[in-house]
């Protein structure tokens, strides 16, 4: 069976308004035309998938359970605009967590491509020829280890990053982004390379 090509990504300042660490329900906003972005990919037959690095359940600022809340939230946001995701797949771990049971190192934290690799087992991905979009480079270098291609955009923490940080960076991204929307602007013009 023909493994499926994705886009995979960032939630926080990519998806929805970057506010440091997420821990009341009522601060989740997204960002303006990420919805309809996330829809034209799924008009495409392309995948969409959330990756998400959630060390506030390891340093205690919320609870595990506070990221369904989240997710459900996002999913009734993007049905308003005719949009899915296809998978949410987060890791809640930090060397440095303060919660002993999330308190670890793993392959699941990016720039770790475990979400990746898990999403693309359960979906029939092929990761060579997918996209990794985030605000980080965190975001980039994930791409990078997965073998997809990376777009970085300058909304959440981008913009400042990629001007204060992109020249010490040991790899750029295939792309810069203004938004999600100018992001899924180049990836469709990419997929119809193909």
């Amino acid at each position: 069976m023909r493994r499926s090509q994705a886009v995979f990504l960032d939630r926080d300042g990519t998806i929805s308004e970057e506010v440091g660490y997420l821990s009341s329900i009522d601060r989740f906003r997204m960002l303006p035309g990420a919805a309809r972005a996330i829809a034209r990919l799924n008009a495409s037959g392309l995948k969409v998938i959330v990756i998400t690095n959630q060390s506030g359940v390891a340093r205690g600022y919320f609870p595990e359970t506070f990221l369904g809340e989240v997710h459900e939230k996002l999913g009734v946001e993007l049905a308003r605009e005719g949009a899915h995701l296809d998978g949410i797949y987060y890791c809640p771990h930090h060397p440095d967590g303060t919660i002993e049971r999330y308190r670890r190192d793993c392959d699941c934290r990016k720039p770790g491509i475990g979400l990746l690799q898990r999403a693309a087992l359960e979906h029939n991905l092929d990761l060579p020829s997918s996209f990794v979009v985030g605000d980080k480079y965190l975001d980039v270098e994930t791409g990078f280890r997965a073998g997809a291609r990376s777009v970085l955009v300058l909304t959440g923490y981008g913009a400042d990053l990629y001007a204060s940080e992109s020249r010490t960076w040991p790899r750029q991204p295939g792309h810069v982004a203004k938004d999600l929307a100018e992001a899924v602007d180049w990836i469709l013009k990419q997929t119809l390379k193909r």
